[in-house]
């Protein structure tokens, strides 16, 4: 089975971006504001992102629609925030479908609502990392 590295290093950035969010935070605040904390330290970063994008979504490569994702990094990354207890499956399957629909190929769906920063990568065929 091959393993897809393209986005390791590009991901490992953001994550780590997230994870110096949510020591500074932790848990307990509203999602938006961990989306504009993690905004000011991609930037710090220098990475390349969008925030709250309005992206079309496809279906049989027909757009059908458009909806905001939390963040776009360096073109390639959906980045999808919560701030919840706790990410289930519903969860993972909104980013599996938003990857298909926005026809992207990795993303991350990272929770600043647990007491450790919990995330997942996700890639297009439908692989959790």
């Amino acid at each position: 089975m091959l393993v897809d590295t393209r986005f390791n290093a590009l991901t490992h950035q953001i994550i780590g971006c997230a994870m110096a969010v949510h020591r500074a935070l932790g848990a307990g605040f509203q999602e938006v504001i961990y989306q504009r904390s993690l905004a000011v330290e991609m930037g710090e970063k220098k990475l390349l992102f969008a925030r709250e994008l309005e992206m079309p979504a496809f279906y049989k490569w027909v757009q059908v629609g458009t909806r905001r994702v939390d963040f776009l990094v360096a073109d390639t990354v959906l980045v999808e925030l919560k701030a919840i207890s706790e990410l289930n499956d519903s969860h993972h399957a909104q980013i599996i479908n938003y990857l298909e629909a926005y026809q992207l190929e990795v993303g991350l769906l990272i929770n600043f609502g647990e007491t450790s920063l919990k995330y997942k990568r996700f890639l297009k065929n439908h692989t959790r990392t």
